[in-house]
């Protein structure tokens, strides 16, 4: 078991069943956009998140994106931070067929998978904290590069994104913020030049 000192948040409890079999810490369950209208969890959520921070966790769907959107204007600045899980296709063992998006979710991940995207967040695990630096990489860089603006940047976004495991469903500023705190701009450069 491994200590996660930030509250994760996912979006249901299969979700949460799956990160209690490796992980000691307070796991929220959204349940789903039920979250959304229930002011007395999301008072809970936000204090919970002042105290100890907190991490959301949603699947890479369009769904989950949703989530992760409400929480991050809900919860406090600054006590908020985002781990992402890569876009995989096929379905989790329990369900026959796959969702509306092909995509496996949270409960379907590696632990491996799960734990690399909680320590790219920077989340403290057993008392350590991996250091994040932020670099800036703007939106302006990112159409120098061809990832945005070109007829093939669709494309050139979503073999970035899978290169480095990321979701290819973020908007400009949120795909900016990450990629600011996993590459150097010259890093960036280089990986596009190869794609």
């Amino acid at each position: 078991m491994v200590r996660v000192k930030e509250i994760i948040i996912v979006e249901g409890n299969y979700d949460k069943i799956k990160l209690s079999s490796f992980i000691d810490g307070i796991i929220f369950v959204t349940g789903g956009f039920s979250l959304m209208s229930d002011e007395k969890r999301l008072e809970t959520l936000i204090t919970l998140a002042k105290n100890s921070g907190a991490v959301i966790l949603t699947d890479s769907d369009s769904a989950g994106f949703r989530i992760r959107s409400f929480l991050k204007q809900k919860l406090p600045e600054g006590s908020v931070k985002h781990a992402y899980i890569p876009d995989v296709k096929g379905k989790e063992r329990r369900k026959t067929a796959p969702g509306a998006e092909g995509l496996i979710g949270v409960e379907g991940m590696e632990r491996e998978v799960i734990l690399k995207a909680l320590r790219d967040a920077g989340c403290e695990i057993d008392g350590e904290a991996k250091d994040i630096p932020q670099r800036t990489i703007s939106k302006a860089y990112l159409f120098s590069l061809g990832l945005t603006g070109a007829a093939d940047s669709a494309g050139r976004r979503k073999a970035l994104c899978e290169r480095l495991g990321i979701p290819s469903k973020m908007s400009s500023n949120m795909l900016c913020s990450v990629l600011g705190r996993m590459v150097t701009p010259e890093e960036l450069e280089k990986i596009v030049n190869e794609i």
